[in-house]
C-alpha cells in the first residue's frame, strides 16, 4: 500500500492510498480514522475520485467521527 495523494483539511487528515486494484481514502481525526475502498476500475483515476469526495461527503465523515467521539468518550469514562 503506497499513499499517492492527499486532500486538505481543516481538520481532519484525508489520504488517498493504493493498494492492489482499489484506492483507499482515509480519514484521521484524533484517534479515530474512517477508510472508504473504490475501485480503481470503476473511479477510473485519482481526479475523478477526488472529484466524488465533496462538501457534503467530508461533512458527513465529519458527523460521523463526532458520533464515534461521543460513543469511544462513553465508555471510557465508566
Amino acid at each position: 500500500m503506497r499513499i499517492i495523494d492527499s486532500i486538505p483539511h481543516q481538520s481532519m487528515t484525508i489520504s488517498i492510498f493504493q493498494m492492489n486494484d482499489k484506492y483507499m481514502v482515509k480519514f484521521e481525526a484524533g484517534p479515530m480514522e474512517q477508510v472508504f475502498k473504490f475501485s480503481i476500475e470503476e473511479v477510473k483515476g485519482v481526479e475523478n475520485l477526488k472529484s466524488l469526495i465533496t462538501a457534503e461527503f467530508i461533512e458527513k465523515c465529519r458527523e460521523r467521527f463526532n458520533e464515534m467521539f461521543l460513543q469511544l468518550k462513553s465508555v471510557t469514562n465508566k
